[in-house]
């Protein structure tokens, strides 16, 4: 209907809900089993914002995934871990409903919607050796989703980055990568390789496109399936313009759909889930300290995720939290050319942590522990970094190494690597020597540290840093390569090195809210009919980066909550 007062077009619901990722379609599927009328809008083109694009895991202590591998933690456990994790940002009362409300999220979901998860009975805590961390039974994964259960709706979902695709196939984690990175050495992984190139060629052919969705494709798919099982709409290409505010509560809100204005009314209230402030360059350039023009920075995240959650809510009184001690997930990326001249962001994630792989500053020095957790190593690269200088490290490995693991964009053998030295990607060298010349780095440094690390490498071990000593370290590294899955001598020539600089896996400081994903004021006062979740809300990680997951975890879990308190039945006490 159309408003005669404003004379636009008036839409009515009972909860509006501003994001497609995890966040937003986990509030909008709770809020509709409850009994809401609801309306999701997206700014993009595609539904499923970072969550399409991520590695699709989630940390949830406690559930029935663990229970089902013989993992029953004692009830303050996680809690323990998490204070351990977020210091003095440890916010008590939303962990607390984080950790009450998550296992019961995920028997929600897994029980009533097309969402499924599959949990590895190893997969570490990033500091499983900390009061409360666990070697496993905390981080799952969503299981593969066959793309033609969406329908017509396939076209319009998110792609992953064509970086983390290998001839298009999204790769999932675990065996998948496993089994291509053994394709050569392993009739079993070649066979399994085989089975899946073949599969993925057929639907390329029949339909356009490959249909097997894993990680974060996977579960931006099987949660858009639940959503639309469920009838929800789901608007594209309709960003939210301003906030409708009664009486000082949030009642919906004006969006921009098809080049017009239109009035949502949302009896119920507002959800913001829009994804964070990484191509935010104010926010920024006010937030992040290596970044002090708000360009020095480099986000695989979708450029589309612009702070406009959290600028909605501080129109409507809310408050951004900005004192904790990371504002975002940092990731070290390394950018390359794709074959159209566009510029592609590789987040390394894993490659660091095989043997035969160290990381250096210009100065030509290591700076820490390859195998820890990428946030944890790009806060060492800022300490590292020379006064004045642009952070950067390289990631050094020799010919070996390269071609049993790969090295960012990089495949391992038998793909090619003359289009990648050609564009500038990977450095190369006959030498130490040269590759240091090559890349800009202090020659002589270099050449003893490599020696220094290589001594005690043909021992696996490394006195300096502890490459290997930690779990999750080991998790990452090569199970075949003894006696430490982490550390082998850079010795055989030619040596290959690529540049890497700071990026992001999502914004932890957003709108900050109550145990109930319910939007403050300045004053700590609840802002009725606005909630926030995903990374549009102040993570509870406390700046931390705990475990895998540690993002989509909070964001289902909260979507969840919000859902539920739109509804009238709290999934946490008050």
């Amino acid at each position: 209907m159309t408003d005669p007062q404003t004379a636009i077009e008036t839409y009515e619901c009972d909860v509006l809900v501003a994001g497609s990722g995890a966040s937003g379609m986990s509030a909008a599927i709770t809020a509709k089993h409850g009994g809401l009328d609801v309306l999701i809008v997206e700014k993009e083109a595609r539904f499923g914002g970072t969550t399409a694009r991520s590695g699709g895991w989630l940390w949830i202590p406690g559930t029935l995934l663990a229970r089902a591998w013989g993992i029953v933690e004692e009830p303050d456990e996680a809690r323990t871990y998490l204070r351990h994790e977020a210091g003095n940002s440890f916010d008590a009362a939303r962990v607390d409903a984080f950790l009450e409300a998550g296992p019961e999220a995920v028997d929600f979901f897994t029980t009533k919607t097309a969402v499924r998860f599959d949990m590895p009975l190893t997969f570490p805590d990033y500091d499983a050796e900390a009061p409360g961390g666990k070697q496993g039974g905390r981080s799952m994964v969503a299981r593969p989703f066959d793309g033609r259960e969406l329908g017509d709706h396939i076209k319009d979902i998110g792609a992953p980055l064509p970086e983390l695709t290998v001839f298009g196939i999204m790769l999932g984690s675990g065996k998948d990568i496993i089994h291509f990175m053994r394709a050569t050495r392993s009739l079993t992984s070649a066979v399994y390789v085989a089975k899946r190139l073949t599969r993925h060629l057929m639907n390329v052919l029949r339909y356009g496109r490959g249909m097997t969705l894993t990680n974060g494709n996977a579960l931006a798919g099987r949660l858009a399936k639940s959503a639309f099982d469920l009838k929800i709409p789901l608007w594209l290409s309709s960003p939210v313009r301003e906030l409708i505010m009664q009486n000082g509560a949030v009642r919906g809100a004006v969006i921009e759909r098809n080049g017009r204005r239109m009035r949502i009314v949302a009896r119920r209230g507002v959800v913001l889930a829009c994804g964070g402030f990484p191509h935010d360059i104010e926010r920024r350039k006010a937030m992040f300290p290596h970044a002090p023009s708000g360009y020095e920075h480099t986000s695989p995240g979708p450029t589309g995720n612009t702070g406009d959650g959290l600028r909605l809510a501080e129109s409507a009184g809310g408050r951004v939290e900005d004192s904790l001690p990371n504002a975002a997930a940092w990731v070290p990326v390394s950018v390359t050319t794709r074959r159209d001249g566009s510029k592609g962001v590789m987040p390394h994630f894993i490659d660091r942590a095989k043997p035969g792989v160290i990381a250096v500053m210009r100065d030509g020095n290591r700076f820490a522990n390859e195998g820890n957790s990428y946030h944890d190593f790009v806060q060492k690269m800022m300490k590292a970094a020379k006064p004045g200088e642009e952070i950067a490290a390289y990631l050094v490995c020799d010919h070996r190494a390269l071609r049993r693991y790969g090295l960012g964009c990089i495949p391992p053998f038998p793909m090619p690597i003359g289009d990648y030295l050609r564009s500038g990607y990977l450095l190369k060298g006959a030498t130490l020597q040269e590759l240091a010349a090559t890349a800009g780095i202090d020659v002589d440094a270099f050449v003893t540290t490599v020696t220094r690390f290589n001594a005690a490498a043909a021992e696996g071990r490394d006195p300096a840093f502890g490459k290997g000593s930690r779990a999750y370290n080991r998790y990452q590294g090569d199970a075949e390569q003894g006696p430490n899955p982490c550390v082998a001598p850079l010795a055989q020539a030619p040596f290959y090195a690529i540049k890497m600089v700071i990026g992001d896996l999502g914004t932890y400081a957003g709108v900050k809210t109550d145990a109930h994903a319910r939007a403050l004021d300045a004053d700590g006062q609840v802002i009725s009919g606005l909630y926030a979740a995903g990374n549009d809300m102040t993570s509870i990680m406390g700046g931390n980066y705990p475990g895998a997951g540690i993002t989509l975890g909070p964001a289902l879990t909260f979507g969840y909550i919000a859902g539920r308190h739109l509804a009238g039945t709290p999934a946490v006490a008050a």
